[in-house]
């Protein structure tokens, strides 16, 4: 391009500026010529190259925890407080958990599993294990029962903007409502979960699914972007796990929710990696 015709950022500017956390508006700013861009990226990225670097310096001086973990942290807490128990399961599970989830060999999501053997597999999900749970809680007279899991989830994924290989989920369970009682509920567990997050611009959506029936879903930022999905049983899986009670439950992508609160539109810069650590580029 030359000089005399207006310029934008070149492809590689554009990812390096993306990559230390440049504001929307200047990633749209045009120039009068590639020379005055250039001048300009210089000048940009100089900056906040220094930025990232005084962050990450305080970051390691003070100590502490990431942000990812505090919010974490904050959304136990406040289900702690609502009667819930904290649990932790096995990140392996075995093929024949999915399969009762109808994760069979042509369904989509077979082929975004991280397989460990032909019989065992990295969880895609945390649904498995905490079926699992509600089968053995079922056993007991107590209701409600109250139930949830932040961990680790991986699949095969693009890394795009809205998504990455490894990413935390939160699910929640409350078994033994009243059928009635049921959608309020997930609202208010929702609604609880995003106010212990700081995220107050959210709303709910119905929808319909094969598997799980009627859901209510959360949607929030700019772009009514999916947070969290929920779902209402009995439904035609509980058959497969022996489960007869009426629950709730909630999945929560946290490093989703994490870019939104961030006014982010791209979730690497929250994910678990070695390119950034609590939202600061690394490679600087």
């Amino acid at each position: 391009m030359s000089d005399d015709k207006s310029a934008v950022w070149s492809i590689t500017q554009q990812q390096r500026l993306k990559q230390l956390g440049s504001d929307d508006e200047l990633l749209q700013r045009e120039f009068s010529s590639t020379a005055e861009r250039d001048r300009v990226y210089q000048d940009v990225e100089k900056k906040l190259v220094k930025e990232a670097k005084t962050d990450l310096e305080k970051l390691l001086t003070a100590g502490g925890r990431t942000v990812l973990d505090e919010l974490c942290n904050r959304v136990s807490d406040s289900l702690i407080a609502e009667g819930f128990v904290k649990v932790q399961t096995s990140t392996v599970i075995s093929a024949k958990a999915l399969e009762k989830m109808t994760i069979t060999m042509d369904h989509p999501l077979h082929k975004q599993v991280f397989w460990i053997d032909k019989k065992k597999c990295l969880r895609p999900m945390l649904a498995p294990s905490l079926y699992s749970l509600m089968q053995d809680f079922s056993r007991l007279k107590q209701r409600p029962i109250r139930f949830f899991e932040i961990g680790s989830c991986f699949r095969k994924e693009s890394d795009g903007a809205s998504h990455s290989s490894e990413f935390t989920m939160l699910n929640l369970v409350e078994m033994g409502l009243p059928e009635e009682e049921r959608e309020t509920r997930l609202r208010e567990l929702g609604s609880l979960v995003m106010k212990s997050a700081g995220f107050s611009s959210f709303k709910f959506e119905l929808e319909e699914s094969e598997v799980y029936g009627t859901t209510v879903d959360m949607v929030g930022g700019p772009h009514d972007v999916e947070i969290a999905s929920g779902a209402m049983g009995p439904h035609p899986l509980d058959h497969e796990w022996g489960i007869h009670d009426t629950w709730v439950g909630f999945g929560i992508g946290m490093e989703r929710l994490l870019m939104l609160l961030n006014d982010g539109d791209s979730i690497g810069r929250w994910s678990k990696n070695s390119s950034y650590l609590n939202g600061i580029y690394l490679k600087i």
